[in-house]
């Protein structure tokens, strides 16, 4: 394998650029100076937000400074290779695996820097809800968590479970969930939208080919929306119930769960995963602040057709994916192309390929808007 030096390093200064690492370094000893403050934890929120800033600036030098070293071994290697009358078999093995490993390495940062959006470092809060299908659209929809969650444990990212409705028969209706971590949203927004599954159905005694529908929603998290949205009480309906699930570690079962109906717009929040009544209140006007964010946002931007919080129609000819298992297995984006025939890796989280797409579709389509 002949290794183009030059090429990796264009690539580690095309990196430096887009990761801003010079105003990196010069942020992150702003940053260390604040959290070296005696007074830090007298404002708990400004503290959290602090340390957290550190680790993902600190995080994202290291990053780069790893990269640049391994690029240094490369070059070191690269010349001993050169030097040795006889290329040993050991030294060429090493230097496969370090630039294959380099390689790699800078394909990740160039797809990190398809994340430029306003919203897009921050973490999202997602709402699953099942569509048109019945029994096999609700357990298509428990289907869809189960990705998303491995999805995020690949990734390294946290996802917690806030909510969760149980169907009748299998599956569930409805779940809700945050992903916790840098870029959470904006790797999450390619997800946005309505997923079809075409399969045999396990449902059906005929043993028919069935198709399902679920709709995957995608906001960004804020952490403090009362500066940036207001929200009357009047405008709001609070129902309180019994949660359901599974408890355990995603879910806590009690009789404190909220939802919470936002009436101009007909959003629809809820959380059944704190300790208390309140708490899981606060919790649901904080999603549903990101919701009505979210919507007006889109509205300005003229990214969707609909207003006043009402949806497409979760059912046929609104999707942005299918996944067929019958009478082939094919996963294949309608926006972008993007198709895998794994259709079991896809659906134990093995989602880069199309969020990468998505990213780099979306990106040209607003180069030829501008």
């Amino acid at each position: 394998m002949e290794i183009d030096v030059p090429l990796l390093q264009n690539r580690l200064n095309d990196a430096h650029k887009y990761l801003r690492i010079a105003e990196l370094r010069k942020r992150r000893e702003e940053l260390e100076e604040l959290a070296g403050s005696p007074n830090l934890w007298d404002d708990k929120g400004k503290a959290r937000s602090i340390t957290r800033e550190l680790s993902e600036v600190a995080d994202e030098i290291t990053a780069y400074d790893s990269l640049a070293t391994q690029l240094e071994e490369v070059e070191t290697l690269v010349e001993l290779a050169a030097d040795s009358q006889a290329e040993s078999e050991e030294l060429a093995e090493e230097l496969q695996e370090l630039s294959m490993f380099l390689i790699q390495a800078l394909d990740r940062l160039e797809m990190r820097s398809l994340l430029s959006g306003e919203y897009d470092e921050r973490d999202a809060v997602c709402q699953i809800q099942s569509g048109e299908g019945g029994t096999d659209a609700q357990d298509w929809a428990e289907m869809l968590l189960r990705m998303y969650l491995r999805w995020a444990e690949r990734r390294g990212l946290e996802a917690e479970i806030l909510s969760l409705r149980e169907g009748q028969e299998a599956g569930i209706t409805s779940a809700e969930f945050i992903v916790r971590g840098r870029f959470s949203y904006g790797l999450l927004q390619s997800e946005h939208g309505i997923h079809r599954l075409v399969r045999i159905s396990p449902f059906n005694k005929e043993g028919k080919r069935h198709t399902s529908f679920c709709s995957m929603y995608v906001v960004p998290y804020f952490d403090e929306v009362a500066n940036e949205i207001e929200i009357e009480e009047s405008e709001l309906r609070i129902d309180t119930y019994r949660s359901s699930g599974a408890g355990g570690q995603h879910v806590n079962v009690t009789d404190s769960a909220v939802r919470i109906t936002h009436l101009p717009t007909g959003l629809v929040t809820s959380c059944q995963n704190e300790r208390s009544q309140h708490q899981n209140k606060e919790q649901a006007i904080v999603m549903l602040a990101a919701k009505l964010l979210d919507l007006e946002r889109r509205r300005q931007q003229e990214e969707i057709a609909v207003i006043a919080g009402k949806v497409q129609k979760v059912g046929f000819g609104n999707q942005i994916r299918s996944y067929t298992m019958h009478p082939f297995q094919l996963v294949k984006d309608l926006r972008t192309s993007h198709e895998a025939s794994n259709f079991d890796f896809v659906l134990d989280g093995g989602i880069d390929g199309f969020i990468e797409s998505y990213l780099q579709w979306q990106r040209a389509a607003v180069g030829v808007s501008t």
